[in-house]
């Protein structure tokens, strides 16, 4: 019933609608600068830059990536945890008019050779850890298009002692980068003086990034989003969280993904706020962020706050400066969210843990629950200017509250469309008969006559480990590719810990190889081509897998199956 908009007397203080500046994310980014000059923007165990700071870092590095070649047009491929150097390579490369390819710092090389050429990326950025690896991607395609690779360490935002901290612990361990005509260094560029340039005249429509999902045959698929995209999805979170100078996020989810670069990092600057930005996630760093950081608002997915409650500084911290906390990705089960929130009072603070829903094809977060309420099992109500319905799985009918269906949104967050997939751009954003273009999200849920929206299963067939997507078909033909395996079929098995763990079902060529030393040649063999969360945790050879009517395997059955032997075994950590 969006036309109706019943949920707009839930808004409160958010606007019903935005305005928002039709320039380009790196002159967005300037007005909040121009606003709040002085006002903490990032900081990085303690490493911070005010607004003011990190504009100069901005445009010193729109210099420096020039002065390598990097214009209008082109794409660099960004490679990095949660850090500085990413975050401000992110906006330098809009200054320019480039496109950042947002990756996992952790790709194997197989998957970066894929990305780089996919993106058709002549530049990248990561750490120097990882150099080997994209050394690799570029030996394995002869294709590669990469001309220059950008190296940076960790510590060249640290101070000192902690910097000479993670040097004891980590730094000493990296191997030397050896003699490569294609490596830059961030430093050295960073010091060193380069012609001025001036901001290129962009259009909001223009692209800005490209992100990645996997597709139904489990190849990634390439999701553009535009300066408009990045701008009004910012400016919709920020208002939805109330983010202003005084407050502060914990930025604990990655840029690669549209939930950490979306609203951890870009909503925070769209709202003038801080982002404490965090490379890798451990419940005891976070805590001990928390407690010495003092952040107003947090994000994260069920994994994470799940983790947090288990964590003993966590449970002795002072958390009355928390005023808000959001959950997505996945969803929330009712025993975490509630224990949370008890741990938080407990800690002098008040919340509620609030859960919301959306997808990289349209950045990220595009609803939520409203601050001041709570409804059971609900993802919230849309962002402004966001409309959301729900219609007949396959088409395009409106249904009525209370029936399942497909959710489809539509407003100024929704991407620009799959890069270089027409056929598959076209089946997800569908023009209806109202003229709007939609996007159909592949996610089942209903609507209450309040406008508030349910989230139900998803159509498609994906694994959700710890927050991040498994698609079962890649991690498939990984397998196949093994010369012992015959079969395979691979399916998300309900898990405390992950929400889901991914196990592989395997059908060997011959069976009286199957056992334990042959499950760990196959897990370390995936290891070797897919990154860590895809690789099966557990392995169950048969001779045989089910089928289908149509002779396809049924991974549906075997998925019953395996919650049938869990339950058996008292085991089962599903709902």
């Amino acid at each position: 019933m969006y036309e109706s908009k019943p949920w707009l007397k839930y808004y409160g203080e958010v606007p019903e609608s935005i305005d928002y500046p039709r320039v380009s994310l790196y002159r967005a980014l300037m007005r909040t600068v121009r606003k709040n000059p002085e006002a903490e923007a990032w900081d990085f165990f303690g490493t911070t830059a005010t607004y003011r700071q990190f504009a100069a870092e901005i445009d010193q590095c729109s210099r420096a990536l020039a002065s390598l070649g990097l214009g209008c047009g082109d794409r660099i491929t960004i490679s990095m945890p949660t850090s500085p150097q990413g975050v401000i390579a992110f906006y330098a490369a809009n200054k320019l008019g480039a496109v950042c390819s947002m990756i996992h710092p952790l790709s194997p090389p197989r998957e970066i050779a894929f990305y780089l050429k996919t993106a058709r990326s002549r530049f990248a950025l990561t750490l120097d850890a990882f150099y080997p690896a994209f050394a690799e991607a570029v030996a394995f395609d002869s294709d590669c298009p990469l001309e220059t690779l950008l190296l940076t360490r960790i510590s060249d935002y640290l101070r000192f002692p902690v910097r000479l901290g993670f040097w004891l612990t980590k730094g000493r361990k990296i191997k030397p980068v050896p003699p490569d005509p294609k490596v830059r260094w961030w430093q050295q560029l960073m010091r060193a003086s380069h012609p001025d340039v001036e901001p290129v005249e962009v259009g909001c429509d223009d692209l800005a990034a490209i992100l990645y999902s996997g597709g139904t045959t489990g190849v990634p698929k390439g999701i553009m989003l535009s300066n408009m995209n990045f701008i009004s999805e910012g400016m919709q979170a920020a208002e939805w969280g109330k983010m202003g100078g005084a407050d502060s996020m914990l930025a604990i989810l990655p840029i690669f993904h549209g939930f950490g670069l979306g609203v951890c990092v870009n909503a925070v600057f769209m709202g003038g706020g801080k982002s404490i930005l965090v490379p890798q996630f451990t419940p005891e760093l976070v805590a001990k962020l928390i407690r010495k950081k003092r952040p107003s608002v947090m994000v994260g997915v069920p994994t994470l706050y799940d983790a947090l409650t288990r964590d003993p500084v966590f449970l002795k911290t002072d958390l009355s400066c928390l005023r808000g906390a959001f959950c997505g990705a996945d969803h929330l089960p009712r025993v975490v969210k509630e224990k949370f929130e008890s741990i938080v009072r407990g800690g002098g603070g008040e919340l509620k843990l609030l859960e919301g829903f959306g997808l990289t094809e349209a950045v990220t977060a595009i609803m939520c629950m409203p601050l001041g309420e709570y409804r059971e099992g609900s993802i919230g109500i849309p962002f402004p200017d966001m409309l959301a319905k729900v219609v007949e799985i396959g088409g395009t009918a409106e249904l009525p509250p209370g029936e399942e269906g497909e959710i489809c949104i539509s407003g100024p967050a929704v991407m620009t469309g799959y890069l270089d997939q027409p056929k598959e751009t076209a089946a997800t954003l569908r023009e209806h008969e109202d003229g709007r273009i939609w996007l159909h999200t592949g996610d089942v849920a209903s609507m209450d006559s309040d406008g508030f929206f349910y989230f139900k299963l998803r159509i498609k067939r994906m694994i959700k480990s710890s927050g991040m997507n498994v698609y079962p078909s890649q991690v498939e033909a990984v397998l196949l590719d093994h010369p012992a395996v015959e079969q395979a079929c691979v399916i998300g098995v309900p898990d405390r810990a992950q929400v889901e763990r991914v196990k592989a079902f395997v059908v060997l060529t011959g069976a009286s190889q199957a056992g334990p030393d042959m499950e760990k040649a196959l897990i370390a063999h995936c290891r070797e081509h897919l990154i860590k969360w895809s690789c099966p945790r557990e392995i169950e050879f048969r001779s045989e897998l089910p089928k289908t009517l149509v002779g396809k395997v049924d991974f549906k059955k075997l998925g019953e199956q395996e919650k049938a032997r869990l339950r058996e075994r008292g085991e089962y950590a599903g709902d």
